[in-house]
């Protein structure tokens, strides 16, 4: 997980910000099948909120980072 933050962190802001709305529509479909019993990989849900925070929080670094300056 070291090596793929690392690597996330070169990317851009707005980058990251589509690919947490990406990630959020798909959370919600899953949470969608979830309530209605159709997830195939329950387990998905679970990883996608992760990956959101981790999204999101490099985002803040970005953001409080660009606020020193």
């Amino acid at each position: 997980m070291k090596a793929k933050i690392n690597e996330l962190r070169q990317l851009d802001a707005n980058e990251m910000r589509e690919k947490v709305d990406a990630m959020e529509k798909e959370l919600y479909n899953l949470r969608y099948q979830a309530s209605t019993s159709q997830v195939e990989k329950p387990h998905r849900i679970k990883e996608i909120r992760r990956e959101i925070a981790v999204y999101k929080t490099l985002i803040r670094e970005k953001e409080l980072a660009n606020a020193k300056r």
